[in-house]
């Protein structure tokens, strides 16, 4: 399998691991204000869903462009945790199915400006990236919300690999 079956599996994994740490929060805690750029966990958690939603409509030609921005804030963290491991599932689905010469496929992603004309083969790494990125300030809010954070780090090496990353093909 390529790299981006591995990404997209320990995408989905990490995401599910943040979800039920999450799951763990006081009555309150999921929306309370936190350190970090969207203020709260349901901020942080809501804002990477609906980058994934924007660009996996992108990536499988959905025709939603900039509307997956008009959904209302997930304020459930067990229902947004479900609304992302179907997101992941979508794109899980979506790097299984690469087949040769669809890195190079060209999509439009729709933009304030205007369409943006964008290779698959960036538009995926920098959908992973944005992942990370923000599930660090998540750990980070989490941590303010004095719940210890899962590693999200232990999806890839033999050494440390976590059980529950054994369900997810790389």
């Amino acid at each position: 399998m390529h790299p981006y079956v591995g990404f997209a599996s320990n995408n989905a994994w990490a995401n599910r691991t943040l979800s039920a740490a999450v799951a763990g929060l006081p009555v309150g805690a999921f929306t309370a204000p936190r350190p970090g750029f969207f203020r709260s966990l349901a901020g942080t958690l809501n804002h990477i869903l609906v980058v994934d939603l924007y660009y996996v409509d992108a990536l499988t030609g959905g025709g939603l462009g900039r509307a997956v921005f008009d959904r209302e804030d997930e304020t459930d963290p067990m229902t947004l945790g479900a609304e992302q491991a179907e997101a992941d599932a979508r794109l899980l689905h979506f790097c299984m199915e690469l087949a040769e010469g669809d890195l190079d496929r060209i999509v439009t992603t729709d933009r304030r400006e205007g369409p943006v004309s964008e290779r698959v083969g960036d538009l995926l790494p920098h959908l992973f990236q944005h992942q990370i990125h923000h599930r660090g300030q998540a750990h980070v809010q989490l941590s303010h919300a004095g719940i210890a954070p899962p590693q999200l780090d232990e999806f890839f090496l033999v050494y440390d690999r976590a059980p529950t990353a054994e369900e997810y093909p790389r």
